[in-house]
């Protein structure tokens, strides 16, 4: 009787991993976030297995499900879109389930910037322009960043800043970034990654807050800013290199 927490990918049901589908195929349980797991990956749930939308639960409504299904001797998908590693929500379950005694495993999934990064059609980290990409959101009400991690102090390095959770308030977004990258710096967003509905904006850091408001996103999106994004004229990376000896390991 195990709980899997399973990334369910960006948003295309077809992102699933293949261990995360197996899974989800032979577990008489599956908690989803209703707002954003794709509902037609509840089809591969097993026939009358018992489906419980967490959307409008709260932490301890989610743990007593788990533990349930566990007291039940039923193994339980727990649907996490993206990636449970990031912005996921997946750690105060975790350190419930160990209270609880339940055991549990982590299964992978497509992340949002990756699926981002694919409908751009763009590598993140270039040779010599950019290798380090940062993975971060902003301060809110309901969540404050660590002393450090304020975009002011990400952006003094002028990697690829990736943020999360950020589309309502793009202003900040550029008004933070504005002095470290200039207002001519490739920035791109995308919303509903590899869905059908999917939004992707091209522009730079002073353009791309009128094309959001535009658009009308304010959710489920990551916005992109560097130079990588823009990158025409770079060296060849030396994996592949013509000149690179292959036969030393």
């Amino acid at each position: 009787m195990t709980v899997y927490f399973i990334g369910a990918g960006p948003g295309a049901a077809d992102l699933i991993t293949v261990r995360g589908a197996r899974i989800l195929a032979a577990s008489p349980v599956c908690l989803y976030a209703g707002s954003l797991v794709p509902v037609q990956l509840l089809a591969e749930c097993p026939e009358g297995a018992r489906l419980i939308d967490t959307a409008n639960l709260d932490i301890d409504r989610i743990t007593a499900e788990l533990v349930r299904a566990h007291t039940d001797g039923d193994d339980v998908a727990r649907l996490h879109s993206g990636d449970p590693s990031v912005f996921s929500a997946v750690n105060e379950q975790m350190k419930r389930l160990d209270e609880a005694g339940v055991p549990y495993e982590v299964v992978p999934g497509v992340p949002a910037f990756a699926a981002a990064a694919a409908a751009l059609k763009r590598e993140l980290t270039v040779p010599t322009v950019g290798q380090t990409v940062i993975l971060t959101r902003i301060a809110q009400r309901a969540t404050a960043m660590p002393e450090g991690e304020d975009l002011a102090t990400l952006g003094r390095s002028g990697a690829l800043i990736v943020l999360h959770l950020a589309a309502r308030y793009v202003d900040r977004v550029v008004d933070e970034l504005l002095p470290h990258y200039g207002a001519d710096c490739p920035t791109a967003v995308v919303a509903m990654a590899s869905r059908p509905d999917e939004i992707i904006l091209r522009g730079t850091l002073d353009s791309i807050a009128g094309q959001v408001k535009a658009a009308g996103v304010i959710r489920t999106a990551v916005i992109m800013v560097g130079r990588t994004l823009g990158a025409e004229q770079f060296r060849d990376s030396h994996l592949y290199s013509p000149e690179r000896d292959r036969h030393v390991c």
